[in-house]
């Protein structure tokens, strides 16, 4: 049932981190897998032809609305098909909520709730065609709780948790299934700033049942779970993969 073997997966924000150990996921699960990134996705894309799998790679910047289109036909070119869509990419900036620009505000929005809608709808439509398709949205701790300092951050992925709940209404008879993953707390680029502040590292590592931040490798498993058939009656769902943060 976790067999991916003939499965195309799209999944966005793969030169590094969450995103590359997903699409290496996916790729050893046997799937082909369309690398987006806006810069490029040559370690992952090498990973997975390194043990024989199936990747390319298209650079795009998605938080531009415009480019979205253009992707996923791109994407389409590539395999033929799209089975699997993973909307990873995102972005963080931190300042204190009355000095949230703008500018940082719009920056973190566009990409991680507005693209994830405009690539989810291209998805979709595609998916909805051929009666089947998985879209597995990547939300977060802070789709459940407030955060400090990340005001846009935390707007955007409460809203991806929303949007997934929305989607899976509407989309779930017809064969999609829609669901998200909230990483906990994971030792990644964009965690850096909290890890290299010893006293906040600590107090968060305190709080994990599991006695440690997790790694990009511990949402492999969730992510081939929530893209095989041995979800197919999941719908709707947020998976909170965070060494138990949520339970306590």
């Amino acid at each position: 049932m976790f067999n991916l073997s003939g499965k195309t997966a799209l999944v966005t924000g793969t030169s590094g981190g969450l995103g590359q150990a997903m699409a290496i996921a996916l790729a050893e699960a046997g799937a082909s897998v369309v690398a987006v990134s806006a810069s490029n996705s040559d370690e992952t894309v090498a990973a997975i032809r390194g043990f024989g799998g199936s990747a390319e790679q298209i650079s795009a910047d998605l938080s531009k609305e415009d480019n979205l289109e253009k992707l996923f036909a791109e994407a389409l070119g590539k395999f033929g098909r799209i089975d699997i869509l993973v909307n990873n990419a995102g972005t963080i900036r931190r300042a204190p909520a009355a000095q949230h620009s703008s500018k940082d505000w719009h920056d973190v929005v566009d990409l991680n709730l507005n693209s994830v809608f405009f690539l989810s709808q291209l998805a979709g439509r595609h998916m909805i065609e051929r009666g089947s398709g998985k879209i597995v949205n990547i939300a977060s701790m802070l789709s459940f709780q407030g955060g400090i300092n990340v005001p846009g951050y935390t707007a955007s992925k409460h809203a991806v948790a929303g949007l997934t709940k929305a989607l899976a209404n509407e989309w779930a008879g017809k064969g999609v299934q829609i669901n998200a993953i909230a990483p906990g707390y994971i030792e990644t680029r964009n965690t850096a700033p909290i890890i290299a502040d010893e006293k906040r590292y600590q107090s968060i590592l305190e709080r994990i049942p599991a006695g440690r931040w997790g790694t990009p490798e511990d949402l492999k498993g969730p992510v081939v779970f929530l893209a095989s058939a041995a979800s197919d009656y999941m719908n709707g769902h947020v998976l909170c993969v965070d060494g138990g943060w949520m339970a306590r």
